[in-house]
């Protein structure tokens, strides 16, 4: 379905208006007029773009401004963004491959992140080969919230792993940056396990609402990515968009506020069954029942419907975001609950 305008609450098909359960602007971001006024404020200072090398003679304050928010907000020592999520991604493992003797990964995680790696889990039972007497540097991946699911990842397995294995643990926060912990700060800061360094990377395209990425971890680790070939050729992010992160802090705030009144608002009206996958912290609803697909539309409701990685059954998920209005959650829910 091709459209001409940006989906928000409602999205127009062949001249026919219908409301939108799909995308990933959790906040609700990219429509927001004062955020747009924010982003078209910075345009204005630091141009459409900036080509140059983050480690040129030159340095933006918009970046420095930016990630120290960005450091700030996740609970991290240190963040620096880079043009994408997946690039965020691909450059911590790069720089990971140096020192780990073996990586694991738990289930489904993203492309960004996936590298030659061991399961976490065998025949549901932790890797014998996390469990052996060998001394060795260990990357874990995973995702903060896996697909198909709406909690966030238990990491509690990882306090069974021997201390003679050194872990580094790489969370991708593209789905839970933004939306869980306190003002949407991502589960980063509550992982207390004895590891020898966590590392958070993201997305910022989809709560965040600013096309680039975050990579956030200890100081030292974020200096060992800024001295890699890759992030020193690299053009950095947009820094009208970076600056914009830190402009919006207390937007952020606000729209993270509204979700979460949103999202209680579903729970209380919700009617709960086998087919529906539903947390009341969490903007993505999962319908094993594909019948509701076509219901939906039938009363002018569009969710996302695709397969999201070749050889995956389909991704049938609605989102809930900060801008949806009471009324809007009214006809979804109606139909959810007469068909249940």
């Amino acid at each position: 379905m091709n459209v001409s305008q940006f989906p928000d609450r409602i999205i127009e098909i062949d001249h026919k208006h219908y409301l939108y359960f799909g995308g990933t602007a959790y906040l609700g971001l990219p429509t927001n007029k004062d955020f747009q006024e924010l982003v078209i404020n910075n345009i204005k200072k630091w141009g459409t773009t900036y080509g140059s090398s983050r480690s040129a003679n030159i340095k933006l304050t918009a970046y420095e401004n930016g990630e120290a928010f960005l450091a700030n907000h996740i609970k991290a020592e240190s963040a620096v963004t880079v043009s994408s999520g997946m690039l965020a991604g691909k450059m911590v493992i790069d720089e990971l491959s140096k020192n780990t003797d073996c990586f694991f990964h738990f289930s489904d995680i993203h492309n960004a992140i996936k590298t030659n790696s061991l399961p976490v889990f065998l025949n549901d039972e932790i890797n014998p080969r996390l469990l052996d007497s060998n001394s060795e540097r260990i990357t874990i991946l995973t995702d903060g919230v896996p697909s198909f699911q709406t909690k966030a990842i238990d990491l509690s397995v990882l306090a069974k792993i021997p201390n003679h294995k050194e872990i580094t643990l790489v969370i991708d926060e593209s789905h839970s940056l933004g939306i869980l912990g306190k003002n949407g700060c991502g589960i980063y800061s509550e992982i207390n396990l004895p590891i020898k360094r966590k590392i958070t990377v993201s997305s910022l395209g989809k709560a965040f609402g600013l096309n680039g990425g975050v990579i956030a971890s200890d100081a030292s680790f974020i200096n060992q990515i800024k001295n890699l070939d890759t992030f020193i050729s690299a053009a950095g992010m947009n820094p009208a968009f970076v600056q914009t992160l830190s402009d919006a802090s207390n937007l952020y705030k606000i729209q993270h506020q509204k979700l979460l009144e949103n999202l209680d608002y579903m729970d209380r009206k919700l009617l709960k069954n086998d087919t529906i996958k539903f947390d009341r912290n969490y903007p993505l609803i999962y319908l094993e029942n594909e019948n509701l697909i076509g219901k939906l539309k039938e009363n002018k409701i569009i969710i996302a419907n695709f397969k999201y990685q070749k050889n995956e059954r389909n991704l049938n998920r609605i989102v809930i975001t900060a801008n949806h209005l009471h009324e809007d959650l009214d006809k979804l829910v109606n139909i959810l609950n007469e068909n249940s």
